[in-house]
């Protein structure tokens, strides 16, 4: 956990060097990471503190030993599951016209408002994500056939083939925050920081700075080596791929032919960098935190994978619609079958019945500083030790992050 000191820094067991304001006092709070066990987190005040240096509003309690996932997902209502077309249509037309719309901006704005309009068409592109999302689960129709046509064209502006991304996403629920299985967001071992100088700056780079982006390496390591798929699942695969490079084959040249070099930057690459943005952010908020946890297989539980190990965080509610509610997450990870409509409804049943074992937080600075900065290297006792307690000589990234970038909650 952070131990709070006034003034003075104490050294014990394992340091960040981290200082933010703490809001009822102009002292400074200096921050020592230690090692987080249930006990600690069983004590309320000891989790408001870990709220405040983490940029949670809320830490839950562990939940006890004998509470299954179908224990918690019995209590949900029936009616959240429920598929409703007119609503699942409605997705789509959301998505289609705020992409519209944003295309429409980008052709009118002058380049001072271009970084405003790609915010929009990019996070309005991530909605297409989402709606692919909602067909992998088979939440979205009731005919699996128009979610395989609807998941595959909704991933396409994205050039994300969609059934490579639907097998290890399954992976990813039922492993969720497992070490060596979840195919998400994963601490980094050891072994690879001290496996070359190369792959080390690479890696501290790629966790510290660049973490927002990282979704692309991810989406170029796992979705198009044909050996990372089972022989059955090969075939679709291929389709999927097909289907990718025929988008880049043909729109990428009818963009440059209409519009330049310039114009492929401006209408297309820059809003996929805004949706990569949101791709990865989404995801490390998610599952990442220095009190969650990843466990071996042998430690693993599922209900507390699930619904402690996932995290609630609130956006600013024009980004919530624009990505259809997907960061209301901990009811998906309870049930993957739940539409993405009924999420809302979802989180409020878990709030009743859970809500003392839930994280949540509202987006912030000081959240997103906290897991660029600390949540790194992987450690049984402490979960997480920062880059710059293995390698203080090469994670001048890391400092930089921690002296430069904002710390507001």
């Amino acid at each position: 956990m952070y131990c709070l000191k006034w003034r003075t820094f104490q050294h014990q067991g394992h340091i960040s060097y981290q200082s933010l304001p703490y809001k009822k006092s102009t002292k400074v709070v200096q921050a020592a990471v230690l090692p987080i066990s249930a006990p600690l987190l069983e004590n309320e005040e000891q989790r408001k503190q870990l709220c405040e240096m983490y940029g949670f509003t809320q830490i839950g309690e562990p939940l006890p030993d004998n509470i299954t996932l179908k224990n918690v997902m019995d209590t949900l209502p029936k009616k959240v599951f429920e598929i409703d077309d007119m609503k699942a249509w409605k997705s789509v037309l959301i998505s289609v016209t705020s992409y519209a719309l944003g295309i429409f901006m980008l052709s009118k704005a002058p380049w001072y408002l271009l970084p405003l309009a790609w915010a929009w068409t990019g996070t309005a592109a991530t909605g297409f994500f989402v709606i692919g999302h909602d067909c992998a689960h088979k939440s979205f129709s009731r005919n699996k056939l128009v979610e395989d046509i609807v998941g595959t064209l909704a991933f396409l502006p994205l050039i994300y083939p969609y059934e490579p991304w639907r097998f290890k996403h399954d992976r990813h629920h039922a492993k969720t925050n497992m070490l060596s299985e979840d195919t998400a967001w994963h601490p980094v071992w050891r072994k690879e920081i001290d496996s070359s100088p190369v792959l080390r700056k690479a890696i501290i780079l790629g966790y510290g700075p660049f973490r927002p982006w990282m979704s692309i390496a991810h989406w170029l390591m796992w979705h198009f080596d044909l050996k990372k798929f089972r022989p059955s699942e090969v075939g679709r695969v291929k389709i999927s791929l097909a289907c990718v490079f025929a988008f880049i084959a043909i729109g990428w040249p009818l963009i440059v032919y209409k519009t330049g070099v310039l114009g492929w930057i401006k209408f297309w690459f820059m809003p996929w960098m805004v949706y990569h943005f949101w791709m990865s952010t989404f995801t490390m908020v998610h599952h990442t935190a220095p009190h969650i946890p990843f466990k071996t297989s042998e430690e693993w539980n599922a209900a507390r994978a699930q619904l402690g190990g996932t995290v609630h965080c609130n956006y600013p509610r024009w980004i919530e619609v624009l990505c259809h509610d997907i960061n209301v997450h901990i009811p998906h990870h309870v049930s993957s079958k739940i539409p993405s409509y009924n999420l809302q409804a979802a989180h409020q049943s878990l709030r009743e019945n859970w809500g003392k074992y839930l994280n949540e937080a509202n987006w912030n600075w000081r959240l997103m500083k906290t897991i660029m900065t600390t949540c790194h290297v992987y450690n049984k006792e402490q979960f997480y030790v920062p880059f710059d307690n293995i390698s203080p000589k090469e994670s001048q990234p890391i400092t930089f992050l921690r002296k430069f970038m904002p710390d507001y909650t």
